[in-house]
C-alpha cells in the first residue's frame, strides 16, 4: 500500500484535520490501493487529448433519389454505381469547414454498407475504378488524407466490412450454400483484407482504423484484419474487432457519455454492436456508457452523432431540403459538455452533399459552435495544477465565476476516484459541487453564478497520488 506523503505546507487546523482525514480514508481504501493500474497507450493519449474529430460519411446514397434506410441500404443492391457524379468536387472543402468547428482529426467513410470503395483498389472491382466519373482515376481517399494533411487535421479511415449488399454480405456472412458460399466467402475475406492492405500502405500514417459495427473474429471465419493494422499501421488506434478495441463506443449515437464515465474497462474488446457479450450489452449498455472504475484495461469513449439529427432524424448521409434538422447551436454545446466534459471524444458526423460539397448551413453551423467553443474556454479566469489532494485557484480578487475544468494527467490512469469543489465564502469553504470520475477533462457549469476570490478542489477517495494536470476556474456570459 502506498502512502502518499503531503508536501504541502498546512497553515490552519481546519486543513491539518481535511488533510489527515484524507490520508485516513487513503489508508482504509486498500482495494483500490492495490488494483492493476490501468495506463493508456500513445494512441490513446493522442485520441483523448484530441477532444474532437468528424467523420465524413459519403457513398452512392447521396446521389440517387430515395431516403436513406440502413435496413434496406444493407440489402438492396444500387441499381446503378455511375450516379456517383460530384460535379463540383473539393475535399479540402470538406477539411476546412472540419477545421472550423476546431476538431484536431477526421475520418472518412472508405466503404460504408453498399460495399462500394471510395479509392482506386485493386482487390475490389466495386470501386472508382468502375466508375465513368473521373475514367475511373477518383481517389477521394487520397484526396482527403492531403487535404488532412495539408490543413493539420489527422486522417482516419472508416471501413464498413460487416455489410455489403452488392456482394450479398450481412452480419461478415456472404450469402448462399454449400461449396459456393464457401467459396465466396474465402473471396470475400481476401478482397476485405487486400483492400486494407491498400489502405494502411498507400496513403501514410494514419490516426484510426475504424471498422464499424466491428470487425468481427477470423475464428469464426471473418476477415483477419488487426495483424495487418499492427503490421502496416501500428501507431493507428484500432476501432474495433472482438480480439482488440483501443475506445469503445459509448452506447448511443446522441454525442453524450454518461456520468461517471471511467476510460477503464473490465475486457480490452467489446464486441460488435448488438452482438457484444452479455455482460457488455446487457442494460442498454450500461457498461459502455460508464466504464468499470476497477477495469483493468484502459479503453475510452467514443460519443458520435450525426450534425442532421435533430428534431427526430438521424441522417448520416446527405438528403436535399433536410436543413431544419441540423442540431442548433445549444444542442452542439451541450453535446460538449456532455462528452468531451465527461471524460470523452466526441465524434460528430458529417456529409458533404451530390455537388461534392458540404452544404452551407453545414458550413455555418460548424463554424459557430467552433467559435462559441473558443470564446468559453479559451480565456480562464485562473488555472493551476499540482500533485496534492486538496488544490487551491486564488482569484485576483472577489469575482463572479460558474464554470470550472478539472484534468487529471491520465498517462498515470485514473487517480481521483471521488472529489467534491468548495468556494470560500465569509472565510468559509462551502461544498458547492461534488463528483466521482475525472479523467482527461471534467467540465462543470454551475446552474447560477458564483462569487468568490478562492475556490479548491478536495479529493476526497482515490487510487493514488492525485496529478492534476489542470484547474481552471472561469466565467460564462449566457
Amino acid at each position: 500500500m502506498k502512502v502518499i506523503l503531503i508536501k504541502q505546507a498546512v497553515q490552519n487546523d481546519k486543513m491539518k484535520l481535511l488533510l489527515w482525514v484524507y490520508l485516513l480514508l487513503s489508508a482504509l481504501n486498500l482495494q483500490a490501493q492495490d488494483r492493476e493500474v490501468a495506463l493508456p497507450n500513445q494512441k490513446q493519449l493522442d485520441y483523448q487529448q484530441a477532444e474532437l474529430g468528424v467523420v465524413f460519411h459519403y457513398d452512392l446514397h447521396v446521389f440517387d433519389t430515395t431516403k436513406y434506410s440502413q435496413g434496406v441500404n444493407r440489402l438492396t443492391p444500387v441499381v446503378d454505381y455511375n450516379i456517383f457524379n460530384p460535379t463540383q468536387l473539393d475535399v479540402e472543402q470538406w477539411v476546412i469547414t472540419a477545421k472550423q468547428a476546431g476538431v484536431k482529426f477526421a475520418i472518412l467513410t472508405a466503404t460504408h454498407e453498399t460495399g462500394f470503395a471510395l479509392f482506386q483498389s485493386d482487390f475490389n472491382p466495386y470501386s472508382l475504378k468502375a466508375l465513368k466519373w473521373e475514367e475511373g482515376k477518383g481517389d477521394l481517399v487520397r484526396d482527403f488524407v492531403d487535404a488532412c494533411r495539408k490543413h493539420g487535421l489527422k486522417p482516419g479511415i472508416y471501413l464498413g466490412i460487416r455489410w455489403n449488399s452488392f456482394f450479398g454480405v450481412h452480419d461478415f456472412v456472404v450469402d448462399g450454400t454449400g461449396e459456393m458460399q464457401k467459396r465466396r466467402q474465402k473471396y470475400y475475406n481476401k478482397m476485405v483484407e487486400g483492400m486494407l492492405t491498400e489502405i494502411c500502405t498507400n496513403y501514410g500514417p494514419l490516426f484510426m482504423l475504424w471498422f464499424d459495427g466491428g470487425a468481427g473474429n477470423p475464428k469464426n471465419g471473418t476477415p483477419d484484419v488487426l495483424p495487418i493494422v499492427q503490421k502496416y499501421q501500428p501507431n493507428a488506434l484500432f476501432y474495433h474487432n472482438d480480439q482488440l478495441a483501443e475506445m469503445r463506443w459509448a452506447g448511443s449515437e446522441s454525442g453524450t457519455v454518461g456520468y461517471p464515465n471511467w476510460s477503464t474497462f473490465p475486457f480490452n474488446f467489446t464486441g460488435s454492436g448488438e452482438s457484444a457479450p452479455p455482460m457488455i450489452a446487457k442494460d442498454n449498455f450500461a457498461l459502455l456508457k460508464h466504464g468499470d472504475m476497477m477495469g483493468k484495461y484502459w479503453v475510452p469513449t467514443m460519443a458520435d452523432s450525426p450534425l442532421r439529427g435533430y428534431n427526430g432524424r438521424h441522417e448520416w448521409f446527405w438528403e436535399p431540403n433536410d436543413e431544419q434538422h441540423i442540431f442548433p447551436l445549444k444542442n452542439l454545446i451541450d453535446m460538449y459538455y456532455k462528452s468531451v466534459g465527461r471524460n470523452s471524444t466526441l465524434i460528430l458526423g458529417l456529409t458533404p452533399d451530390n455537388r461534392g460539397l458540404m452544404p452551407n448551413s453545414d458550413v455555418v453551423r460548424l463554424k459557430e459552435f467552433g467559435d462559441e467553443i473558443k470564446k468559453r474556454f479559451e480565456s480562464p479566469i485562473a488555472s493551476t495544477s499540482g500533485k496534492v489532494p486538496v488544490l487551491e485557484l486564488k482569484l485576483k480578487k472577489k469575482q463572479l465565476l460558474n464554470q470550472i475544468v478539472l484534468q487529471e494527467n491520465i498517462k498515470k490512469g485514473h487517480s481521483v476516484k471521488k472529489f467534491h469543489i468548495e468556494i470560500n465564502e465569509n472565510k468559509q469553504w462551502k461544498t458547492v459541487h461534488a463528483g466521482t470520475s475525472i479523467g482527461h477533462k471534467y467540465i462543470h457549469l454551475f446552474e447560477k453564478p458564483l462569487e468568490s476570490n478562492k475556490i479548491r478542489v478536495v479529493v476526497d477517495e482515490s487510487f493514488n497520488e492525485p496529478d492534476f494536470k489542470l484547474f481552471s476556474a472561469y466565467y460564462i456570459k449566457k
